[in-house]
């Protein structure tokens, strides 16, 4: 007959459950496993699926048990660990998406919004058509997969434990937010100065031929250029994006190094 002891089906929970929430978190809160879109269920399922796989590598785990104080104390820090990473990488697609926001601004399609079911509100067209090109290369590219990679990495370079966690790791991931504004204006510098360029003509022809109603060719005119623009710059677009999700995955092992 078959039997299982208790510290046998400890072992075995802990095997799974701590490696699970870790990875769990991050599906959870990174790029596009973690969009709305995907349902709870593939979330569980492909978080399940890779721990299965990675629990069998992992060297030696905390001899407590798994709904203790200390047991409980782990799930939090493998939460924090896997929510970290996520977040870290969720920055990328940020600043892509606060491209779609300048460049929003600038052609005059600010007012142009509609509900946005990853953001629970309002968000800017050319900042959701931003974000979905960038989910699309993020794929082609692999990225999902390098995402992957590096947070099974962490297993090895930060492993289970019940030690308090660094406050470097927190520290390197709100540094690296400030890639939003910087990364974001950077991409969408060439739209943002040709509009300026175009505003400065119109009013430069306002001032010298005021009949001709600069308030009624300005706003289609400024909607023109920027589209024109964002159609030259797509080819351009996929490198800069592949050096930012680069960046992105090297922040991660910072930010895991930092937690440690």
């Amino acid at each position: 007959m078959f039997s299982v002891t208790y510290a046998q089906l400890n072992t075995w929970m802990a095997a799974f459950l701590w490696p699970l929430v870790r990875i769990l978190a991050l599906v959870a809160t990174g790029p596009v496993f973690g969009n709305a879109s995907v349902s709870t269920r593939v979330k569980i399922g492909l978080s399940s699926f890779i721990t299965v796989i990675v629990a069998p590598t992992l060297g030696p785990l905390p001899q407590v048990t798994v709904f203790s104080a200390m047991g409980v104390w782990i799930i939090v820090n493998q939460f924090l660990i896997g929510a970290a990473l996520g977040l870290t990488m969720q920055v990328v697609f940020t600043a892509i998406q606060a491209t779609g926001e300048f460049v929003g601004l600038g052609m005059g399609l600010g007012f142009a919004t509609f509900f946005d079911q990853q953001a629970s509100g309002s968000s800017a067209v050319l900042s959701s058509y931003m974000n979905v090109f960038g989910m699309l290369v993020f794929v082609v590219l692999d990225g999902h997969l390098q995402m992957l990679s590096a947070l099974i990495a962490t297993f090895q370079t930060l492993p289970i434990s019940s030690d308090l966690l660094g406050a470097v790791g927190f520290r390197a991931l709100a540094v690296w937010g400030g890639t939003i504004f910087s990364m974001g204006l950077l991409l969408a510098l060439p739209v943002v100065a040709a509009l300026l360029i175009s505003n400065l003509a119109l009013g430069i022809l306002n001032r010298a031929a005021p009949q001709i109603g600069v308030f009624q060719i300005g706003f289609p005119l400024t909607m023109l250029v920027g589209m024109l623009l964002l159609q030259l710059m797509v080819p351009n677009m996929i490198p800069f994006f592949s050096r930012l999700f680069d960046n992105g995955i090297e922040q991660m092992g910072r930010v895991a190094a930092g937690l440690h």
